[in-house]
């Protein structure tokens, strides 16, 4: 993956009330940290880096004022409603260096006819260098059986990077589609446990008479 480039800028002004000025400039506070190193203050660029972080892993190179930080998202806080970043940690990283990071799962191919595909992961736990890692991963369910599962140690991992978590954890299920008759009879059991008594049908009753000579 190749890093972004970000410029930012030293901060000296902290609380609640420098961060408000700092977003009305289109630009978020952040700290880039790790290594041992003091926390290193910084703004960043407002678009550029909502950009950059459309990419869960994104690798980026923060020039501070001369200064080069290979860095990871680390925690990125966004407004609950808006949704425009508040304020991201970052975390530096070294080429070469690995890391534990959680990888986007996507989905490929269709199951077999009459077949529910249940995804009991979104992202996977996997450990892979800092500077080639994967932005997603593929998950095949071309021609699953209903019966069928797909584990974590059954996907595919790029080189040079290794699963980080239980091998056994469910990541699809494969469950056969209900039929309409097994519909009606689970919505007829519900209706009963909830003591709903469903209004009979009645055919018409001239409709239901022979005409006599």
């Amino acid at each position: 993956m190749a890093e972004t480039k970000l410029s930012a800028e030293k901060r000296t002004e902290f609380g609640k009330g420098a961060a408000r000025r700092i977003r009305r400039a289109d630009k978020i506070p952040a700290v880039v940290y790790g290594h041992g190193e003091a926390p290193l203050h910084v703004t960043l660029p407002g678009h550029a880096t909502m950009m950059a972080l459309k990419n869960a892993n994104a690798l980026l190179e923060i020039d501070v004022e001369g200064e080069r930080h290979l860095a990871l998202p680390k925690d990125v806080q966004r407004d609950p409603i808006r949704g425009f970043i508040e304020h991201v940690d970052l975390l530096t990283v070294r080429s070469g260096e690995k890391v534990s990071v959680e990888i986007r799962l996507v989905l490929t191919g269709d199951a077999a006819p009459n077949t529910i595909v249940n995804q009991e992961l979104t992202t996977l736990s996997v450990e892979a260098e800092a500077t080639h890692l994967p932005e997603s991963l593929e998950v095949s369910v071309e021609g699953l059986e209903a019966g069928s599962h797909v584990t974590a140690g059954d996907i595919t991992l790029p080189e040079g990077t290794v699963l980080a978590g239980d091998a056994e954890q469910l990541v699809v299920v494969v469950q056969g589609a209900a039929s309409a008759a097994q519909v009606e009879a689970e919505l007829e059991s519900a209706e009963a446990e909830a003591g709903i008594v469903r209004e009979e049908s009645h055919s018409d009753d001239q409709g239901g008479q022979t005409s006599g000579s």
